[in-house]
């Protein structure tokens, strides 16, 4: 006994001293994955901050020279505190948020997994995996935030399922209330994760209903009874209770080997989980939640909104998945089916509902590559863990001491170490701004030289943040769906739709610069614009300014 005791204190020595190597090294790798140099969407994420601060939500674009834009500040909450981080110390202490985020993020997508699959060893490698194909998604922006919180929804789901607790069914209301003001465009996918688990309670019952003859049965039931209170043709009435019997003696035949087959299906899980039932109840207190920020109907609106616009036609993230150009995603998919088609391992329905629906929306559009790498890795990780087992005797917990032996822990720790320099040295030297992509001396000639009361700039959609931060009154900016007619006010003007068109050059520049009075154009060198006004010798076109990248015009307005 005593030594069974001292075996059970070791071995819990061991998991406890494991998962902290775990977190801090998924804590130094996420660190390590995060861009020094922001994107685009977070100046314009701080100037926005900037504002609410001091003058609260009206609605209404400050930043562009376009006159009465409306704007939805679609999550004002995290412009908000970036905006109160970066009054700290400036852009360090942004990037030293992100850092923060990123490690949560990695932490969490481990200890969710660990916690419903109950093997850290497994969630450890997956988690290091997933963090490799989320790196690109790691930035100063909202959707870093909502990541953790879509993580912890699928725990909070299972979880409530597995014992319906109500604290879990609390923190689900929590986390759509926190999307619905952090990033409004993601809120809808929050009440998507809930579909896989409704979805296989329905045709749980379906089947049942179905299999069972349970309509069939409850009939006969109220034809007998109905017949029996009338006393009358009683010989019917006999003749219906011997086809009752029938019946209720064939599905108790059913019904027994169903068990033995749901005990050992062939491929697919199905459980009827009758916890389900009350998820629907906090569904609908979720989908409240909506009611209770200072943005009005956005979040009931803003993505059908978007959907309907031209927006998503042309920004690159909105766009369909190549699967030849993610060979991440593509090696992702083929683990998925080799495991699915030439294994006994068996899924459940909710997880093949996941990730048949993640996968569908990923395709559809690039930007869902996240969801389906994030949430997946919960739906991979289960069927890695029934794939050693049932391939191995006692593998699972065989491979689980291996990993967690001290040699293979300080492999490990030195690996990711290595992993974690490499990929940091070549950021050491970059700057938060990026100057070949922003344009940072050119804005500073033109807050030095030019009236900004008194000019309209023409600029382009990929730095128009940039310059609406250092405080020069834009033509478009990353904030897209501002500028077009669904969000904007104005249904007779589509901004966005001109500044594709002009820099498409499928418009002539002029005729867009007469349309909206430009006065001043700051372009890139390479951009189609500048090369036709060079070409030309464009007279009506004074270059003020010019660098490596960007070149400051100024139009001759009649």
């Amino acid at each position: 006994m005593k030594e069974n005791s001292k075996t059970k204190k070791v071995k819990k020595t061991i998991e406890i001293n494991f998962t902290i190597v775990a977190i801090v090294l998924i804590a130094i790798l996420c660190v390590c994955i995060t861009p020094v140099t922001f994107q685009n969407d977070t100046y314009y994420t701080i100037k926005i901050g900037e504002l609410i601060k001091n003058h609260g939500i009206d609605m209404m674009d400050h930043f562009s020279w376009h006159e009465n834009l409306s704007y939805t500040y679609p999550h004002w909450l995290y412009d908000l505190c970036t905006y109160l981080v970066y009054s700290i110390a400036g852009f360090k202490s942004v990037y030293i948020l992100t850092c923060i985020l990123s490690a949560i993020l990695g932490i969490s997508i481990f200890l969710v997994n660990s916690k419903l699959t109950k093997n850290k060893s497994i969630s450890f490698l997956v988690t290091l995996g997933a963090l490799y194909m989320l790196q690109n998604y790691i930035a100063a922006r909202a959707q870093l935030v909502t990541f953790i919180l879509f993580i912890w929804e699928i725990f909070c789901i299972e979880k409530f399922i597995e014992n319906r607790k109500v604290i879990y069914g609390m923190m689900l209301v929590i986390i759509s209330l926190l999307i619905a003001n952090l990033h409004v465009a993601t809120w809808p996918f929050f009440f998507v994760l809930f579909l896989p688990y409704m979805a296989e309670y329905i045709i749980s019952v379906g089947a049942d209903t179905i299999i069972y003859s349970k309509l069939r049965v409850f009939v006969l039931r109220q034809i007998i009874k109905s017949k029996s209170k009338r006393n009358n043709n009683l010989e019917k009435v006999e003749k219906l209770n011997i086809e009752l019997d029938n019946l209720e003696n064939r599905i108790s035949r059913i019904k027994i080997k169903r068990d033995k087959e749901k005990k050992n299906p062939y491929k697919i899980i199905v459980n009827k989980n009758e916890n389900v039932k009350y998820l629907v109840i906090i569904m609908i207190l979720c989908a409240l939640m909506g009611l209770l920020t200072p943005i009005g109907d956005a979040p009931y609106t803003y993505l059908y909104k978007t959907m309907q616009g031209n927006t998503p036609q042309h920004i690159s993230e909105h766009l369909p998945l190549t699967i030849a150009n993610s060979k991440d995603i593509m090696c992702m998919l083929i683990i998925f089916f080799a495991i699915l088609i030439f294994s006994k391992s068996k899924i459940r329905l909710s997880d093949l509902f996941m990730i048949s629906g993640l996968c569908y929306l990923m395709l559809s559009t690039r930007r869902q590559t996240s969801m389906f790498v994030l949430i997946g890795s919960v739906v991979l990780t289960r069927l890695l863990i029934d794939l050693i087992a049932r391939y191995t005797k006692n593998g699972v917990n065989e491979l689980e001491n291996a990993i967690k032996h001290f040699v293979v822990v300080v492999a490990l720790t030195a690996l990711i170490i290595f992993v974690s320099y490499d990929t940091i040295k070549p950021k050491l030297d970059d700057n938060y701004v990026d100057s070949n992509s922003y344009p940072v001396a050119a804005s500073d000639y033109i807050l030095e030289n030019i009236d900004l009361k008194n000019a309209k700039f023409y600029n382009e959609y990929n730095y128009g943040s940039y310059m609406l931060f250092r405080g020069i009154p834009v033509f478009i900016d990353s904030r897209a769906d501002l500028y077009a007619p669904e969000f904007s006010g104005k249904e007779d003007e589509d901004i966005f739709s001109d500044f594709i068109n002009t820099s498409g050059i499928s418009k002539f520049y002029e005729d867009t610069f007469e349309k909206y009075n430009i006065t001043h154009l700051l372009i890139s060198k390479k951009s189609k614009t500048n090369m036709i006004i060079t070409k030309t010798e464009d007279s009506k076109y004074k270059e003020l300014y010019s660098d490596d990248n960007f070149v400051v015009y100024e139009r001759k307005v009649k």
